[in-house]
């Protein structure tokens, strides 16, 4: 883990530049260190013309996780035109084909997150080009 995209630059991983990471983000990253689940890229860039990422993504299974922060304190994701833009993002994921988990940090907190990506791998296999 510790990679984040070239903004961008769909898929392109590199080390991060200052972004700041949220606490959850965080947590979440120490509990997948802690278990066999393969490493995912942070700050995924999965859009070829936008810079939409995703704070963790599988590319090679089309699984992303997002963490929506920010619901207790008004943030963002659940002002009006910060919902709006997240719908259309994660619209266009699911058109290009993405497998998207939305969590909140009581889910990474908990466990449940956790759980949801151990699920989303065992059932979602490796694309056919990533096999090859």
């Amino acid at each position: 883990m510790g990679t984040r995209t070239l903004p961008g630059v769909e898929g392109k991983a590199v080390k991060p530049s200052g972004n700041a990471v949220s606490k959850p983000e965080a947590l979440l990253s120490l509990q997948l260190r802690a278990t066999k689940i393969e490493p995912p890229a942070t700050e995924y860039v999965f859009h070829p013309e936008r810079r939409w990422r995703f704070d963790f993504a599988w590319p090679s299974r089309r699984i992303a996780v997002e963490i929506e922060g920010g619901i207790a304190t008004g943030g963002r994701h659940v002002r009006p035109a910060g919902f709006r833009e997240d719908t259309v993002k994660y619209n266009e994921a699911t058109l290009a084909g993405w497998h998207l988990l939305r969590v909140l940090p009581d889910d990474v907190k908990s466990g449940r997150a956790l759980l949801l990506i151990e699920r989303a791998l065992a059932t979602f296999p490796l694309e056919p080009t990533a096999r090859d």
